[in-house]
């Protein structure tokens, strides 16, 4: 036998920024501005990358230098 559905009324909380007056009001970019906007992402993900490349690298060198002097004993 199925429960009855409970009939209290619920309450609609408002929008989420109700209580955040800080909010900036969106401005429409132009497309020049998307596109500069997404190759300074791009060069910010690029050198990220390029960083975590660079310490792969150099711990990778540490691990061939031990498994030199395993070899080697």
């Amino acid at each position: 036998m199925p429960l009855p559905k409970p009939t209290a009324p619920k309450v609609n909380p408002g929008p989420p920024t109700a209580g955040k007056p800080d909010r900036r009001p969106w401005k429409k970019k132009s497309p020049v501005e998307v596109v500069l906007e997404q190759a300074e992402k791009l060069k910010a993900e690029i050198a990220e990358t390029e960083e975590e490349l660079k310490a792969k690298r150099k711990q990778l060198q540490k691990f061939e230098e031990a498994r030199k002097i395993f070899e080697a004993s």
